[in-house]
């Protein structure tokens, strides 16, 4: 038992290597209940400490992990740590701000001003990994983190699509995602379909944080997805970095890239160019994609930066596929004159100031200016044949703008420590959405048929949402904490426009076009609730437990679609919820680590798509709220670096191996739509199971990975057939394997990957609309083959 006392603990940090002091250094105590970061002398200190022992945590990006052990007693301590620097020859291993060696990792209670005690989260070093990072294979990286559905139909990694508990994976488009804090979707309330993903070769760690993110990061039901880029390299005016990879389906991909620091200038960069035939017909693509931080540090506490992100490709699409084609060829293509085109632009500003230890904030200024356009020849009747006519245009124009601030101050009350957070947040956002004729052309042509009547409809979305939060961690001993929060959001969306309905004699010419204008309003504001637990009752375990409210607004998508096979709901409304989590956990420590949870989602309001028939007997899509939709499920984490345990003393060898299992039930437990209650809901597999081997000697590593999901509904009336679009309908069971091996020599490395070593044929996706309609097969057995150098 700690006794009341006055002692404070000081030190600085240094690198073992050349002496230097080392900055951005986190140092914490015991379970993070007090925690600083270094400064850029690499001193740290702590007050008030009462009598006692204590164990003190030094993490960096750049060096081990370290930890001491102390005693407090009535006397002021000062500590020399001196860290090693991360060897580059690391077995499998994504090290993170914890003392974890393994693949997966979870975040401090407090990190990068923001609180993530009793918090289900993840974090992934995508460099440390032994994994295909060129073509951005989710489903290697992502593989242990529980329960994730990945869709799988760009082989090159363009769009990252996943999903987890039920929610649906399109863009990511249920997770609040974001670069470096900031976010990176076309519009985080309106549209937040994500159409640029980071290069995996250029990401520094993924972030993960489930339902209970919807406090701190927005409403969305599937919580936070932070890709934070790496950091400029410390002590080192440049460091370059240059990877060329080949591939199968004529995939080429170079990424190069520039990072250093020179007294207080530091700066990071990169460009990637990638391209590719695909594994089907009509799937070449080319990809752009340049990247710069540029830091400034202004004074010892306050630090300014900025990002610019520009990102552009062109794909061609080649069409989905009935059942029935899939059966006969899953590689066939009858879409010719279907292409995508995006343009990708980020900007953003960050400030950075230390008042003390105990007191920081943090100021973000971003910006998104973007656009996706697509042109094809898309029937409802996936096995028509292209007729050369003219193809289906839709252009997306996104300018978007906003900022937050976060203050973080550590206290006490009485005797019990305490970190709090609060910020604001303010969000704009202007998108303008037109859909019309293109040209009958088979070229990326991505111009409207001149003529107003080739225009069927012109829309703007404008909406604005102000934000504030509070959350609160509550030591109440040194066993014991509690986190409560709150979030207060005012959101205002709207759409102004019209659409134009178009009727044609058997010719195809135009008879009659019939304008309708449309102006749509929704203001609303409501509050946001949650708490979470943790009880450590030794260094080695944890049990969590938090719930939180959830909610999701109605996107622009969802207030027009212009498509002659669906309509809306015009009483469709938000959706509204709440998550719970209940779990233990291990301390990560070098031999076992685990995460054993239960977790139950209630969805109500939930929106999706229902088949209807209409008073001419034609089958019709209509989006609107399914129901309340009821999801809860096990989810288990366990990896063992068996190596180390049966052969402590080796230090040549190292192997893990590790489980990934997700046993998830779903219902829909209430509808006003006939046939639907009681139904499973869609994009949930009863288990979702991975697990993998990882065996490293010396400068070699390598790494077997499998996957297996089961059966899948793709709608809620859980429809088995997909008829003559394919949109709905099972999305069988299947089970993929992927093999990778690397080894470094110096200054250069050698990498190779084989993914779908089985050649397994399976499909993870039936699209209602782009780039379908239909089933959209996943790719086959590609072999790519890496060289890097750095210097």
């Amino acid at each position: 038992m700690l006794l009341v006392a006055q002692s404070k603990l000081s030190g600085t940090i240094r690198s073992s290597e050349n002496n230097q002091a080392v900055s951005s250094c986190i140092v914490y105590l015991n379970d993070g209940s007090k925690l600083v970061e270094a400064s850029s002398k690499g001193e740290f200190h702590f007050e008030d400490l009462a009598n006692g022992s204590y164990t003190v945590h030094f993490t960096s990006e750049f060096f081990e992990y370290k930890k001491i052990q102390i005693s407090i007693a009535n006397k002021d301590q000062n500590l020399e740590v001196f860290l090693e620097p991360k060897s580059m020859n690391l077995a499998e291993a994504v090290v993170t701000e914890s003392a974890s060696d393994f693949g997966l990792s979870r975040m401090n209670a407090v990190d990068n001003m923001g609180l993530y005690e009793a918090k289900k989260s993840e974090v992934i070093l995508p460099e440390n990994m032994t994994a295909n990072l060129s073509t951005n294979n989710a489903r290697q990286v992502y593989s242990k983190v529980v329960g994730l559905n990945i869709w799988e139909n760009d082989g090159a990694g363009l769009q990252l699509s996943i999903g987890g508990r039920g929610l649906d994976p399109n863009r990511s488009s249920n997770f609040n995602t974001r670069q470096n804090g900031y976010d990176i979707s076309a519009d985080a309330l309106g549209y937040p379909e994500s159409y640029y993903t980071p290069p995996l070769e250029g990401i520094g760690k993924i972030q993960i944080v489930r339902g209970a993110a919807s406090l701190q990061y927005g409403t969305q039901f599937g919580g936070l997805v932070n890709f934070q880029m790496k950091r400029p390299v410390e002590h080192k005016k440049m460091e370059l970095t240059a990877r060329q990879t080949l591939g199968s389906f004529g995939f080429y991909n170079a990424f190069t890239s520039l990072s250093g620091t020179h007294k207080k200038f530091s700066y990071y960069t990169f460009f990637q160019y990638k391209k590719g035939n695909g594994w089907r017909p009509n799937s070449e693509f080319n990809s752009y994609n340049f990247y710069t931080n540029l830091n400034y540090q202004v004074t010892e506490n306050t630090k300014v930066g900025i990002d610019i992100t520009k990102m552009t490709y062109l794909s061609q699409q080649p069409g989905g596929l009935t059942d029935e084609m899939f059966e006969q060829d899953p590689r066939q293509s009858n879409r010719s004159r279907n292409w995508f085109n995006v343009d990708w632009n980020l900007y953003a500003f960050h400030l950075d100031h230390k008042f003390n230890q105990n007191n920081s904030v943090n100021l973000r200024f971003f910006g998104l200016n973007a656009n996706r356009y697509s042109v094809g020849f898309r029937p409802n009747r996936v096995a028509t044949i292209d007729d050369n006519s003219e193809r289906d245009l839709i252009k997306g124009d996104f300018e978007n703008w906003g900022t937050e601030f976060r203050y973080l101050k550590r206290y006490s009350l009485g005797n019990i420590q305490s970190i709090g957070i609060t910020g604001i947040r303010y969000y704009h956002g202007y998108n303008h959405s037109t859909q019309g004729f293109g040209s009958t052309g088979s070229d990326a042509n991505f111009n409207y048929l001149p003529g107003e009547d080739n225009l069927l409809n012109d829309y703007e979305f404008p909406n604005k949402n102000l934000s504030l939060f509070w959350e609160n961690i509550f030591f109440l001993n040194d066993k014991l904490s509690i986190t409560p929060g709150v979030r207060f959001e005012n959101i205002k969306t709207s759409a102004e426009g019209y659409y134009a309905i178009v009727y044609r004699d058997l010719a195809g010419n135009i008879l009659e076009r019939n304008v309708v204008e449309e102006s749509r309003k929704n203001n609303r504001s409501f509050l946001l609730g949650g708490v979470g637990l943790s009880f450590k009752p030794n260094e080695k375990l944890e049990a969590y437990s938090n719930i939180s409210q959830n909610y999701r607004s109605i996107t622009f998508s969802d207030m027009r679609i212009s498509n002659p096979s669906a309509t809306i709901d015009p009483d469709l409304e938000d959706e509204k919820g709440y998550s719970i989590d209940l779990g233990i956990r291990s301390d990560q420590n070098r031999l076992i680590n685990y995460d054993l949870s239960l977790f139950y989602l209630n969805y109500n309001n939930r929106i999706g798509e229902v088949q209807y028939y209409d008073e001419s007997n034609r089958v019709l899509r209509q989006r609107t709220n399914i129901g309340q939709a009821i999801i809860s499920g096990f989810e288990s984490y366990v990896e063992w670096d068996f190596l180390s345990t049966l052969f402590p003393d080796n230090e040549s060898w190292r192997g893990t191996v590790f489980s990934n299992l997700a046993i998830i039930n779903s219902t829909y437990k209430a509808s006003d739509i006939n046939g639907i209650e009681g139904n499973e809901v869609e994009f949930v597999p009863n288990v979702n199971f991975k697990t993998g081997l990882s065996v490293a000697y010396k400068n070699f590593k390598s790494s077997l990975q499998f996957s297996h999901l089961s059966d899948q509904f793709s709608d809620a009336t859980n429809a088995i057939d997909g008829g003559v679009s394919a949109v709905v309908g099972l999305i069988p069971a299947y089970s993929i394997m992927d093999f990778s091996l690397s080894y470094e020599y110096k200054k250069f490395k050698l990498e190779g990957s084989v993914n779908n070593l089985t050649n397994a044929i399976y499909f993870t996706r039936r699209a209602t609309g782009y780039p379908g309609p239909g089933i959209l097969p996943s790719d086959g057995r590609g072999i790519y083959l890496t060289v890097q150098f750095q210097l």
